[in-house]
């Protein structure tokens, strides 16, 4: 086994939390528990087993990394985001449609379509949306979500 470079030391009061999670009768997600129970028997402190990574990850059925990884995350980021997920701040792309735009699809999916079209395809739209220069590019997909969130759009001719 090699030297240990990140060594768990947990408080009393971190203890205690993590006791509580590992007991608590409510609904607490698999993940954090595990975290836990992980932290709670690596702990090479005043009150704590001090199990092996490998002991550790064989008990808690996950790979010997896992373990590592905890214990670094521990001691690099601290104890509440080893224990919580982390929340993603921005989304990972900015959205295609703001307002305007989107009322500008709505618009044009519930005008005449184009000369020898019975109705508007998701395709002509995102095409028709291009050659209006309300977006650069546009998949039909995207299109589809758009329309899809925007309640009852009739996107062919009404007959009444």
């Amino acid at each position: 086994m090699s030297e240990k470079k990140y060594i768990v030391r947990l408080s009393e009061q971190e203890r205690a939390d993590l006791i509580g999670v590992v007991n608590t009768e409510e609904r607490v997600a698999k993940r954090k528990r595990r975290r836990a129970q992980i932290l709670l028997k690596i702990d090479e402190g005043e009150h704590g087993p001090a199990w092996t990574d490998e002991r550790a990850a064989e008990a808690f059925d996950v790979h010997v990394v896992s373990v590592q990884k905890i214990r670094q995350q521990l001691v690099i980021e601290g104890f509440e985001a080893t224990l919580n997920r982390k929340r993603q701040d921005p989304p990972p792309r900015r959205p295609v449609f703001d307002e305007g735009k989107e009322r500008t699809l709505v618009a044009l999916a519930q005008g005449e379509p184009p000369a020898g079209r019975a109705r508007w395809t998701l395709h002509l739209l995102a095409d028709e949306l291009v050659r209006l220069e309300v977006v650069d590019t546009v998949s039909y997909e995207t299109v589809r979500k758009a329309l899809k969130k925007t309640p009852s759009i009739p996107t062919g001719r009404s007959l009444g």
